[in-house]
């Protein structure tokens, strides 16, 4: 009788390889490895060699780029997705689609269980977990298996058992420091050694996209963004897919220092966690497509989407991307972005990415409504009577209630 089969979600790196060895000793599984390919770059290298080394009967690599841009990455952008503000959720948008090839593969593959290296107190195990059962809800039932969050493994531990499994470890830098690194196109997040400490500065070692502002270009560097209904198509005037726009922007803006953020985050867990990421493209898009959106947007749309894109970066972070609710925010987002298109300039120096244009078509800025010279064609008069129903309400309540015996 065959052995059961079981999907692993596998990256190359240390805590899925260790994975790998763990899965086949522990539930006596054949182990395919499933890399799906958001754009890690150079880690999918020798990844199907590593995979055998540790024992998987087959290897899948998955080129799913233009999906995660496409589907992921720029619904996320025209949501305006930065959980707490700064975090562009560059993991949090790729492991739904993960979780989705993951059910895919099982099927093909006819595996009864599915894997992933989560430990037990982040946000990814939430985000593969729903994501799987979800998915898997109108098929036959997927085991879900992971080892990390089983076997509770510290970063020691793991070292100790890579070591002892003849694995090999990925080690960064003079000190032998081994960062835990989630990357796809859209960022990287760093975790682990001295980041754990809030007090100190990141080491520089954990950076590998942008350049420490000491050592970026003298002069700054310009760039324009071409938006199309809320989705960036160009790059100063050359038209480029979404994969080929991104990184475009993430090697210019890095180049620059732009894209670091360190950040206390809060989990959905419930602990706080020393986050470390690098997002330069996504940062540059995000301060582009918000200042577009001041001119092409009212007020009232405006704020209504500035509600919505906390629900939207609270849904995504927290592993909600299979929702309804999703779907919906996502309608309104794409009717309010009907008219967001046009161009915006953007200036990198020093670290800093600053909004210095902006021009659209459908812009709602009126120039001879906004000025002050001549050709002013605002009616000054009218703004008395306005002045005059706008503040009817507040006098009437003064004079009814303010200092009544009432209070």
């Amino acid at each position: 009788m065959a052995r059961e089969k079981c999907v692993l979600a596998y990256s190359g790196g240390m805590d899925s390889t260790i994975s790998t060895v763990w899965i086949q000793e522990n539930y006596d599984m054949d182990v395919v490895t499933l890399s799906v390919d958001l754009g890690a770059g150079p880690e999918l290298v020798g990844i199907r060699e590593r995979a055998a080394r540790a024992g998987a009967i087959e290897s899948l690599v998955w080129d799913v780029r233009d999906e995660f841009v496409n589907e992921y990455v720029f619904p996320g952008l025209k949501a305006g997705a930065m959980y707490e503000g700064v975090y562009a959720l560059s993991t949090a948008l790729g492991r739904p689609l993960m979780a989705k090839k993951l059910v895919e593969a099982a099927r093909q593959v006819g595996a009864s269980a599915v894997a992933h290296g989560c430990t037990g107190k982040g946000n990814d195990q939430v985000r593969f977990d729903a994501g799987i059962m979800t998915l898997a809800a109108h098929g036959e039932p997927l085991r879900i298996i992971a080892p990390a969050r089983e076997w509770g493994m510290t970063r020691d531990e793991e070292k100790l058992y890579a070591e002892k499994a003849g694995l090999e470890l990925r080690q960064v830098g003079n000190d032998q420091r081994v960062y835990s690194i989630d990357r796809n196109l859209w960022g990287q997040a760093i975790e682990g050694e001295d980041l754990e400490d809030t007090w100190q500065e990141p080491p520089e070692d954990a950076y590998s996209w942008t350049k420490p502002v000491s050592e970026t270009p003298d002069k700054p560097v310009e760039i324009s963004i071409g938006f199309e209904k809320g989705i960036p198509v160009s790059v100063n005037g050359s038209r480029k897919s979404g994969v080929e726009l991104i990184a475009i922007i993430n090697d210019m803006a890095g180049e620059h220092g732009v894209g670091r953020v360190d950040h206390i985050e809060n989990r959905l867990v419930g602990i706080k966690s020393r986050e470390v990421y690098e997002t330069p493209a996504a940062i540059v898009l995000h301060s582009a497509l918000r200042a577009l959106e001041t001119s092409t947007m009212s007020r009232e749309q405006q704020r209504v989407k500035q509600s919505l894109s906390t629900i939207y970066s609270d849904m995504v972070y927290d592993g909600r991307w299979f929702t309804e609710l999703r779907t919906n925010i996502d309608a309104f987002m794409n009717s309010a972005h009907e008219y967001s298109t046009g161009d915006v300039r953007v200036r990198l120096h020093r670290g800093s990415c600053v909004v210095v244009g902006r021009r659209s078509p459908f812009s709602l800025y009126d120039f001879d409504l906004a000025t002050y010279s001549t050709t002013d064609s605002f009616d000054h008069e009218s703004a008395t009577g306005f002045i005059d129903i706008y503040s009817l309400s507040a006098r009437t309540q003064a004079r009814k209630q303010t200092n009544s015996e009432a209070r």
